[in-house]
């Protein structure tokens, strides 16, 4: 086995996976150090896939990997940074190498890529075959095949009208390392039940299907979407249960078998369905999982300059990151920025003006109520901060949108002025 890469002299920063995380770090560590280093980015695939927006291209009856799918080989290599289709199976972090096999045909050899710096950022594995009849009788919207397979039995003529349920199954979460001021979570992220719950009421209506009332919201804990803040989730079910009929289940514990007719749960709850729709369990990668730089689940351990502190050369960016919680794209990003500028720190590139940052995490997203509206939530309320925004209307759909055309436009390198616009026009 050869390097895959050769190197003459600089620092060699590979950076593993290219979703929202990973190709944000990639294009802003090229950005911050330019010449002084050579840039490599591993995937599978050589695209990424706009996972907000899918639930609402499968509820237009649109297939979402036609419009949400954004080829990135084009930006990386304007930035002169490399690019390997391949997938990860080890790392030898005392050697500072990565075993890889080529994912463009199957039968590829094992190659070898060697770093100085590595940067983690590959996302998580849903665990959809830890939830019993999930196969035969579940739907969910985490990407296009699971879309597309949900936008056909609506579409197609399965769906007869039913009762529906949605939800997520419990999310175990570590402890190692972890800030006291980072709580435990009982999900990685209950943001898309509440946008999936409200697309689907508009569907309802507008097809004359049904209505919110066919709908059961359910979460483990006492309270959906918990990242939000209990304020906010409050007044987003005084809205959804009160006013427009959902039936809200809590403290469920965790998914314990879908079925033919529903879903039952651990803690003896069951909830009548014709059309189930969750969100799994989050769990870490197997090649991430036996290194020593995890926690006791599998997610990196780091520093909140996301450096992991036994071994600083290694960073983390986004969902494997043990300190990301809830697991959200606006996290991401801001830890892809911390990233890259430590690396421009190391190398002397930083300039003296430029203030270091430090993760302080804010939950920020959009998300879809159709009938052209979306909600605005900003808080910062389950880290013991005093932010706590829900706002909805016409106004945050067209945000919604707009962030994404950016996002391709601008390659995943999208400006930093972009957050604070979106905190003053959403206000």
């Amino acid at each position: 086995m050869t390097d895959t890469v050769n190197l003459k002299g600089k620092p060699h920063v590979v950076v593993v996976g290219c979703n929202f995380g990973g190709l944000t770090a990639a294009r802003f560590i090229k950005e911050k150090s330019g010449d002084a280093i050579d840039v490599t980015v591993i995937d599978r695939k050589p695209y990424v896939v706009f996972i907000p927006n899918i639930p609402m291209e499968v509820f237009a009856g649109k297939d979402p990997a036609l419009d949400l799918q954004m080829q990135f080989h084009q930006f990386l290599k304007r930035d002169g940074s490399t690019f390997l289709q391949a997938e990860v199976k080890d790392i030898d972090i005392e050697s500072k190498s990565i075993s890889i096999v080529p994912t463009e045909r199957p039968g590829g050899a094992i190659e070898k890529v060697s770093y100085d710096y590595l940067v983690l950022a590959v996302g998580a594995k849903l665990d959809y075959a830890a939830i019993p009849g999930f196969g035969e009788y579940g739907h969910t919207v985490s990407d296009t095949f699971y879309g597309n397979k949900l936008r056909r039995y609506l579409f197609g003529g399965e769906y007869r009208g039913g009762p529906i349920a949605v939800g997520t199954a419990r999310f175990q979460m570590g402890t190692k390392g972890r800030p006291d001021w980072i709580p435990t979570m009982t999900s990685a992220c209950e943001g898309p039940p509440l946008e999936i719950s409200l697309g689907l009421s508009a569907l309802l209506e507008q097809r004359k299907w049904g209505s919110a009332k066919n709908i059961t919201l359910f979460t483990q804990g006492e309270w959906i979407a918990e990242d939000a803040g209990v304020p906010l989730v409050k007044e987003f079910l005084h809205m959804a249960v009160d006013q427009m009929g959902m039936t809200y289940m809590n403290q469920t514990e965790d998914i314990k078998e879908i079925t033919k007719d529903g879903i039952e749960f651990t803690n003896g709850k069951s909830v009548e369905a014709e059309l189930k729709i969750v969100l799994p369990n989050w769990v870490a990668h197997d090649f991430i999982k036996k290194l020593p730089i995890v926690d006791e689940v599998g997610f990196v351990v780091t520093d909140l300059y996301m450096r992991n502190p036994d071994y600083p050369e290694i960073m983390a960016v986004g969902d494997c990151a043990a300190v990301t919680a809830p697991k959200l794209g606006g996290i991401g990003d801001q830890q892809a920025r911390i990233v890259a500028q430590q690396i421009a720190k190391d190398l002397g590139k930083l300039h003296e003006e430029e203030q270091e940052m430090k993760f302080a995490p804010v939950v920020m997203c959009f998300g879809d109520m159709g009938h052209d509206k979306a909600f605005y939530i900003h808080s910062d309320l389950i880290y013991g901060g005093k932010t706590g925004v829900l706002k909805m209307g016409h106004k945050y759909f067209m945000m919604k949108m707009g962030f994404k055309e950016m996002y391709f436009a601008l390659g995943g390198k999208t400006p930093g002025w972009g957050i604070k616009m979106t905190e003053i026009v959403g206000g």
